[in-house]
């Protein structure tokens, strides 16, 4: 990732398409080497073998089992209810207070709650009820709830249920006035689910407990019942959430993954397994590549010892009428110590996440597959390590990229718009798609420019552009439009080739968006999103405590599902 300052081995053999599933073992496991893969050989394979000599698969991230019911009286386990501004009790809070007679409004006047966003009372162990505990959220004024607000919801309630005091949690979603629709549902279910997500994979011995309810006892919440007038509905409108939450965290897991674990290679395969889903998946090793002309990414790659991938992924559900597709483009770097120009050791170890343009683009194929969307898309990765080396690129090296144009090499680690360049022109070479989306940690810029409340967007067409914003706003995976222009475009002119790899100091992030416009065809509706500051070490949310965030697969699910899907 340029000016972002701050390594179990297994390759495929040349040009090899994986086609099984694949197991990433714990860290430190013991492996066999093989020849070097510059010499045509694979290279070391970390596995577990079961005694049948088959692959097992394990568990990367944890999720609590989540379902709806009618608003029916529960047995036993944790209640969570709610009250809107000015302490109003919802239908199912007045009843349960008429029951612990009046129970809940003493503990109203004692703790000074008043039914505010985000506000919480706690009781543990209400006399006279068979419950452990009961939870009062306060939900503000729910009559100018948007869609955001009802995920974030769900978010904060799973935040509190910790499991210490029950297996089960019963939440009775409601406001003063009454009934939720199951569109909102299913929104605070799916916040719920994201927030529930850890990765914990690594973790081989059990924490010892805490203060925290966010690490302590977790375990033991074993499943969410969300009641509401109309659980059917509720179920219906949750399908397609839950598909996105599952790509939401198969993103996650993989920017979560270490670099000695998830390398380019590794990283290829996991793409290939969303064949189990539908989706139509090809692997091109270095040979390909080189076939295709994809020089530019090759050179980002070529000081590492583990081979260059890219993965293209297509889901066709749009039927005979589908048209062209829409295509997405992520970066996956799966390692960037900023090649010959190398980065400061200090936060080095981030940049394991610097793939997170590529994870979200397989995480939202997964989604799209797995809710059946009736949209042709295509998702293509370019999938690299950025090593010093012997063989490393230099800078004033001179690279061809696959469009032809000349690339002059000033600053090794401004890769990832090497890796895109080559990426992007095959997607509009070989598809000719009607909308062209690449998702990249590209620039250390932009996280000057926006902090990490928002990605920056740029973009070519205004009809995209205002198409992401609305998602954005929407989904809450918000975006801050930046500009592109004649007089930004000269920053990269080069005086040896056709052009250079960066604009120099200042508006670094838009000399990037520059750079990449270059390898966009004429009449082609494009969009960059430079997510360094959302898609990893994110700040902690309602709905994310997860150093990957997933960022961009709800975003363009949308974007999709609004204006691209057949209804």
């Amino acid at each position: 990732m340029a000016e972002f300052r701050r390594f179990a081995r297994l390759a495929f053999a040349s040009d090899t398409i994986y086609l099984g599933p694949l197991y990433f073992p714990p860290p430190l496991q013991k492996c066999t080497r093989g020849p070097s893969a510059r010499n045509g050989g694979a290279l070391p394979i970390l596995a577990h073998l079961s005694t049948k000599g088959r692959l097992r698969s394990k568990t990367v991230s944890d999720q609590t089992a989540l379902s709806f019911a009618s608003k029916t009286a529960p047995a036993d386990g944790v209640i969570v209810v709610f009250a809107e501004e000015g302490a109003k009790l919802t239908p199912s809070a007045q009843d349960l207070d008429k029951k612990s007679k009046g129970l809940l409004l003493r503990a109203i006047e004692i703790t000074g709650f008043k039914g505010k966003k985000e506000q919480t009372a706690d009781l543990l162990a209400p006399q006279g009820l068979k419950f452990p505990r009961i939870v009062l959220q306060g939900l503000g004024k729910a009559s100018s709830y948007e869609p955001e607000d009802w995920l974030n919801l769900g978010g904060i309630v799973r935040g509190l249920l910790s499991g210490k005091e029950g297996s089960t949690a019963h939440v009775f979603l409601e406001t003063f006035e009454g009934d939720v629709a199951p569109a909102d549902v299913a929104n605070f279910a799916l916040g719920a689910l994201l927030r529930g997500y850890k990765f914990k994979k690594y973790k081989t011995k059990a924490r010892k407990k805490s203060a925290s309810s966010d690490e302590s006892n977790d375990k033991t919440l074993k499943k969410i019942v969300v009641h509401s007038a109309d659980p059917k509905a509720a179920t219906q409108a949750f399908a397609a959430n839950r598909a996105i939450a599952d790509g939401v965290t198969l993103a996650r897991d993989l920017v979560n993954e270490p670099a000695n674990v998830l390398g380019p290679a590794e990283f290829a395969a996991r793409a290939k397994e969303l064949s189990k889903a539908g989706v139509q998946v090809e692997v091109f090793g270095p040979k390909a590549l080189e076939k295709l002309g994809m020089n530019a990414l090759l050179a980002v790659g070529q000081g590492s010892d583990r081979p260059s991938h890219v993965a293209v992924m297509q889901w066709k559900g749009a039927g005979a009428r589908g048209g062209d597709p829409i295509a997405f483009v992520g970066k996956g770097v799966t390692f960037d110590t900023g090649g010959i120009s190398l980065k400061p050791a200090a936060g080095m170890e981030e940049m394991k996440g610097d793939m997170a343009g590529a994870a979200c683009v397989v995480g939202l194929m997964q989604a799209l597959a797995e809710r059946k969307a009736k949209v042709d898309a295509v998702g293509i990765i370019g999938l690299v390590e950025n090593m010093p080396s012997g063989h490393a690129q230099r800078p004033g090296d001179v690279v061809t990229s696959m469009s032809g144009q000349t690339i002059e090499v000033l600053n090794t680690d401004a890769e990832g718009r090497m890796v895109l360049a080559d990426c992007l022109w095959y997607a509009q070479d070989r598809f000719k798609p009607k909308a062209l989306i690449n998702l990249a940690t590209l620039t250390g810029a932009v996280m000057v420019a926006l902090g990490k409340e928002h990605a920056g967007l740029f973009s070519n067409n205004e009809e995209l552009a205002g198409r992401l914003l609305d998602a954005g706003k929407v989904t809450g995976e918000r975006l801050w439009r930046l500009p592109l222009g004649p007089k930004y475009d000269k920053m990269i002119d080069s005086k040896v080739a056709d052009v250079k790899n960066t604009g120099g100091k200042w508006g670094g992030s838009i000399s990037a968006a520059q750079f990449l416009q270059r390898f966009i065809k004429e009449g082609t509706a494009w969009a960059h999103l430079d997510i360094a500051g959302t898609g990893l070490a994110s700040p902690d949310s309602e709905i994310n405590r997860s150093w990957g965030s997933g960022f961009g697969v709800r975003l363009l699910d949308r974007l999709v599902s609004e204006h691209y899907e057949q209804h």
